[in-house]
């Protein structure tokens, strides 16, 4: 894994992820007297990112004394959690403090502290609801809101207004209608590459979203909802079979093996006139430099016949049970996802924030216009994938779940067989019932 030097003057070797499995510390700090805490991040590679984060431990060094070093991490959320699961099973007592993803909490709960007896009640409070009660595990609070994630449609707003069109997609079929056209037109111009729309076709929890995505806007359910499994249904296949009509279409062939950064490649690049993506890529699409910077916009996903659907993403921080230093590591959870900090660094681009407050302050707002739109989704349409009520059993579900729609897309299986093996292969794994359930249940 390649070093990233996000806190300031210290930098982690990469050697260090080998030694940490030893139960060795690897913490080298220039003030030998110094608490110095380790912090393994979950973030996008860009440097938009990565600065801001450098900047945040400089403060909180400089507020409390206590030094953070960074450790780098893969790529892909399935690597991502492997490794933290590594590293938390061995009881290593660094890293100090781990990202953790939306829908993580209750696979990680056992090895992270209770932050309830380090951080203010009122403090907790302040966040969304929704996310507290997704971290909280068994009463036990194992992770604090950073920001917030949701699946947005990015699109060229210079080229629908320049091929006639004063509004994004409303539903998947105008999505359909308008890339078609637009891609059509621009390779007319002599841009043989150009493509309607890219999005996350790769084998991988990315997949599992926007799979899930298309199966709720159809009314299809949520793949495990009200302890049932509702895979195998006339919306859900509708869906899956729609999206695999897309492929070689509007959408490159190569899209079944797109991650979230390949597709945001090929946008920002000027290549396709729509994209399915996270917040992530915001600040980096409009960051001085950026060839789309000024010329695009973002709308909540189009809507299927039950509505429009945004998987939820995001990630908090918690604290090892194993770290040496619980009070230190605490002190810096509560400081990185606290409100003070959170508006701070939302007066420059930054992504969501968790504490609903900071979405009605108007200098926060003015920084990021978009706040907006991700309100208005997060609060209408949201969807969860359900981590929470299947616990540890998650990853097994996600990868049978992003294995059969991969399936579907590259033509092995049409979207009734793959639908059908899921459904039988779920009931299996969950031991749930199998009569269908449609609609939105997290």
């Amino acid at each position: 894994m390649r070093v990233r030097d996000l806190s300031g003057p210290v930098v982690l070797a990469g050697s260090c992820v080998a030694v940490l499995l030893t139960g060795q510390a690897c913490r080298q700090s220039r003030n030998p007297g110094a608490t110095t805490l380790t912090l393994i991040d979950q973030n996008w590679a860009d440097k938009e990112s990565q600065n801001r984060l450098n900047e945040e431990l400089r403060q909180f060094t400089h507020s409390s004394g206590i030094r953070v070093e960074v450790l780098p991490a893969p790529e892909a959320a399935v690597e991502q959690l492997a490794t933290w699961r590594k590293l938390l099973d061995s009881r290593v007592t660094v890293p100090d403090v781990y990202a953790i993803d939306v829908i993580w909490p209750r696979l990680l709960a056992n090895e992270l502290l209770d932050l309830k007896p380090y951080i203010p009640a009122q403090e907790i409070a302040a966040h969304f609801p929704d996310l507290i009660a997704n971290n909280t595990v068994d009463g036990r609070l194992v992770a604090l809101p950073y920001i917030v994630s949701t699946g947005l449609l990015y699109y060229r707003a210079d080229l629908l207004h320049e091929y006639g069109y004063r509004a994004p997609p409303q539903t998947w079929e105008e999505l359909q209608v308008m890339a078609a056209r637009i891609q059509s037109g621009e390779r007319a111009k002599g841009l043989p590459d150009f493509w309607g729309y890219v999005w996350q076709g790769a084998r991988s929890e990315a997949l599992t979203c926007d799979g899930l995505e298309w199966q709720v806007s159809e009314g299809g359910g949520t793949i495990i909802g009200n302890g049932t499994v509702t895979v195998d249904n006339p919306q859900t296949i509708y869906a899956w079979q729609r999206a695999a009509n897309w492929v070689g279409s509007i959408s490159p062939p190569g899209v079944t093996a797109y991650k979230e950064w390949d597709a945001f490649n090929i946008w920002q690049g000027g290549r396709a006139a729509f994209m399915r993506n996270w917040t992530n890529p915001y600040i980096p699409a409009a960051a001085p430099g950026s060839p789309t910077r000024g010329r695009f916009e973002i709308a909540p996903l189009p809507r299927g016949r039950a509505g429009s659907a945004a998987t939820l993403g995001g990630n908090g921080f918690g604290v090892s049970r194993h770290s040496r230093y619980p009070r230190e590591a605490a002190a810096l959870v509560r400081f990185l996802c606290g409100r003070e900090e959170q508006r701070r660094r939302c007066l420059n681009p930054a992504q969501p924030p968790t504490i609903p407050e900071l979405y009605n302050d108007a200098q926060v707002l003015s920084a990021n216009p978009y706040f907006s739109t991700v309100l208005k989704i997060y609060r209408n349409g949201l969807t969860w994938r359900p981590a929470a009520a299947t616990g540890k059993l998650y990853p097994e579900i996600s990868r049978a779940y992003y294995d059969s729609v991969h399936e579907v897309l590259t033509g092995k299986k049409s979207a009734a067989e793959a639908a059908d093996a899921l459904q039988r292969k779920l009931v299996q794994i969950t031991d749930l019932k199998s009569p269908v359930v449609t609609g939105s249940a997290r």
